[in-house]
């Protein structure tokens, strides 16, 4: 099996601890470890490093089960990231032949792992119009048939910051239905929606559906590797089988942590945070491409701290991204890694002073090379 590389990935492993300006990041500022604990915290101290649970703790499964209507603690697989509930769903999934109808643009985990199997993918792509991006509906009622295993979205959307309407939302069940197709919905942006009205989930909507999820992105708290995935007991149980074969458990130190996290007052403080920041970054994002309004544009991201900015000028995305690293040590995600040539990807969840003065390095490079 040839592996695709995940070109996204390792472009961003490789850059982001050595440029001064880090504007790839997809989630908000980090919570610091003090945040989550109290100052002498012997309960966390005394905690035992062993192994747990391996599909996590009853606890925590019981605390992520309540954020999903109907669903109990054996629904839940905890893994190490929200990447890692994908890859165990995909893997149960996958093989040579296999139909997979994708979103697009996308985290490209999928598209690189339907590549890597050897399946057949099947896209539709959201569409930008004047205020929103928008699911190609009839084009997935086209590419999706009988033999269409799985269904794959990602919502809130990453890289555009979109998000789906329930009527959308429905539409891609009522199509998933009538072919049989299950759905697997990355919803790790859950909860960072800038009005603080919740995406709808997929969950409850069909019987066949796969939620992944997270603390990454929506809680600003990547270093914990915390994620899981929802599903009717019998898929969990069959997922859980293959988490056997890749980390085997979650960390000791994050299930206890994440427990405390998913607290419903701890759990509303972070969210609220989180829509905080972004509520006062996208503003300085917005002003910065208005102020370059005759080379950039972009649809306002609905959730998350990522945007997708269009660029209109001769250089594609990857060679700009490159010239932005060595040129004034800022880093980007080019739009090539999401098969969007001339757009790129920009991370606002950062500190506020920082992200101008990122901005302000890309300004210098316009001003020098685009005229």
């Amino acid at each position: 099996m040839k592996l695709q590389p995940f070109e996204m990935e390792r472009w961003q492993s490789i850059w982001e601890n050595q440029v001064e300006y880090n504007l790839s990041e997809s989630g908000v500022h980090p919570l610091r470890l003090s945040e989550l604990l109290e100052s002498d915290d012997e309960e966390f101290l005394s905690q035992p490093l062993g192994y747990i649970q391996t599909n996590g703790t009853e606890e925590l499964r019981e605390t992520i089960s309540t954020l999903y209507a109907g669903a109990r603690s054996e629904d839940v697989l905890v893994t190490n990231g929200s990447s890692e509930a994908n890859f165990a769903a995909l893997w149960y999934f996958l093989e040579r032949g296999t139909e997979i109808a994708v979103m697009l643009p996308n985290y490209m985990q999928i598209w690189g792992l339907v590549k890597t199997f050897r399946a057949t993918l099947r896209p539709f792509w959201l569409r930008e119009s004047k205020d929103r991006w928008v699911p190609d509906i009839a084009r997935l009622k086209k590419s999706a048939t009988k033999r269409t295993k799985l269904i794959a979205v990602c919502n809130p959307n990453n890289p555009t910051g979109a998000t789906l309407t329930d009527e959308e939302v429905d539409e891609i069940c009522g199509i998933a239905e009538k072919t049989g197709a299950w759905i697997l919905s990355d919803e790790v942006y859950h909860g960072a929606e800038l009005q603080g009205q919740p995406t709808p989930t997929f969950w409850d909507r069909y019987d066949k559906v796969i939620v992944t999820n997270g603390l990454s992105k929506a809680y600003g708290l990547p270093g914990l590797r915390v994620g899981w995935a929802v599903a009717k007991r019998d898929l969990a149980s069959k997922l859980w089988a293959y988490h056997d074969y890749t980390t085997i458990c979650p960390s000791t130190l994050s299930d206890y942590l994440a427990r405390r996290v998913l607290q419903p007052d701890m759990r509303t403080k972070i969210l609220e945070r989180t829509r905080k920041i972004l509520r006062t970054n996208l503003p300085i994002l917005a002003g910065w491409v208005d102020l370059h309004r005759d080379v950039f544009s972009f649809v306002a991201p609905e959730a998350g701290g990522i945007a997708l900015l269009k660029y209109d000028f001769g250089i594609r995305s990857k060679k700009f991204a490159e010239h932005l690293v060595r040129d004034k040590s800022t880093l980007v995600v080019p739009g090539d890694y999401f098969g969007m040539g001339h757009y790129i990807r920009v991370g606002y969840g950062c500190p506020q002073n920082y992200l101008t003065a990122g901005l302000n390095r890309i300004s210098e490079w316009l001003r020098d090379h685009i005229k």
